[in-house]
Order: structure tokens, then C-alpha cells, then sequence
């Protein structure tokens, strides 16, 4: 008897031209998480997160991509698009943050005053999001996604494959040790994967 196994990856490498990145190039390893800003359990993940990174430090390289579930949360996409019009000024991760800490407040009005709490140029910072400028970007993230085996958020893969464990911070520790001592085996990370 024969047993098939199929493993989820990211299909999508991770470029520091396009992602929302923190963590040096270099790192062992890369945590991708694909994230819906109004998903209580990407809300639960975000402090958990935070934690992994501060304990992992330059060992690690953190990624975020957009994956809002709009059948289940009507302000995701919007909230989704916020964090794209920020990075267009420089302040991804400080938009990414507020809304994390804020998920209950994502009507357009609280969007709009994250964006002034920000210093961005609130003006196109609005139209933007009235043109939907990001909408598409937003998009390329859902379906990089999708093709990469997202079914609900928090989806995080780790150098390229899925993380099917808890995000529980010693759980995912451990995780994220046994992949950087793997990569060391192999004399590195393999950037095609990531």
C-alpha cells in the first residue's frame, strides 16, 4: 500500500521588493502569515507574534500578506487596503499594528484617524481608498494565498511550507528552532521556497 502525502506551500517566494517584511534577508528562517485584520483569531495570533519575534530577534524574517474573509468580516478588505495605502508612506507596520490593536474600530471614520494618528497625508490616504487603489494588490495576497493552501486566517508557513500546529508561542518556537537547525543542515535557507 502507498500513502500520498500532500503538503501545503507557499507558492508565492517572499521578495523584499513587494512583501511587508521585518527581519534581516539573511535570517534562518521566514514566518509568513496571511492575515485578516478583522479575524479575532489573527487578533489573538498578533501579541503571540510579537513575543516570537522579540525572542527569535534576527533569526527570524517576518511576513505579512492580506487575506481578508469578506463572507465573514465586512471591513477586512477595507482595513486590508488602509494597511497598503499607509505603505505606500513608509508606515505598513505601523498601520498593521493599529489595526491588530484596535480590530473593533475599522469603519472608515476610525481608518481615517489612524491615518492622521500616523502623520500621513490623510487626503490621499482617502482617495485612495475610495479608488480602491490597493484593491488589487489586496487581491494578488487572497490568491497567492489560496494557491499556497490558505483555508482561514492565520495561516502561517514556515521557509515555505505550512505551519498545520498551533501559533501558541512555545508551539511555534519550537517550530520556527526546528526549521532554523534543518536550514543549517542544508548549508542555508532555500530562497526558491521562501
Amino acid at each position: 500500500m502507498s500513502a500520498t502525502g500532500w503538503e501545503a506551500v507557499l507558492t508565492m517566494p517572499v521578495t523584499e521588493d513587494r512583501d511587508h517584511i521585518q527581519g534581516p534577508a539573511d535570517a534562518a528562517v521566514t514566518l509568513v502569515e496571511y492575515g485578516d485584520y478583522e479575524c479575532p483569531y489573527c487578533g489573538a495570533a498578533y501579541p503571540m507574534i510579537k513575543r516570537v519575534q522579540a525572542r527569535r530577534g534576527r533569526r527570524l524574517r517576518f511576513v505579512f500578506r492580506n487575506f481578508p474573509i469578506t463572507t465573514a468580516h465586512p471591513h477586512a478588505e477595507q482595513a486590508a487596503e488602509a494597511a497598503e495605502a499607509a505603505a505606500t508612506q513608509g508606515k505598513f507596520w505601523q498601520m498593521h499594528d493599529l489595526l491588530y490593536e484596535n480590530q473593533r474600530r475599522l469603519r472608515d471614520r476610525d481608518l481615517r484617524a489612524y491615518a492622521e494618528e500616523l502623520g500621513l497625508d490623510v487626503e490621499l490616504f482617502d482617495q485612495e481608498l475610495v479608488d480602491h487603489v490597493h484593491a488589487e494588490r489586496v487581491h494578488e495576497d487572497f490568491m497567492s494565498g489560496v494557491r499556497s493552501g490558505v483555508n482561514g486566517t492565520p495561516t502561517f508557513y514556515i521557509n515555505g511550507a505550512r505551519h498545520d500546529d498551533s501559533y501558541e508561542i512555545e508551539t511555534l518556537l519550537a517550530a520556527l528552532e526546528r526549521a532554523g537547525a534543518s536550514e543549517r543542515g542544508t548549508g542555508g535557507y532555500r530562497r526558491a521556497t521562501s
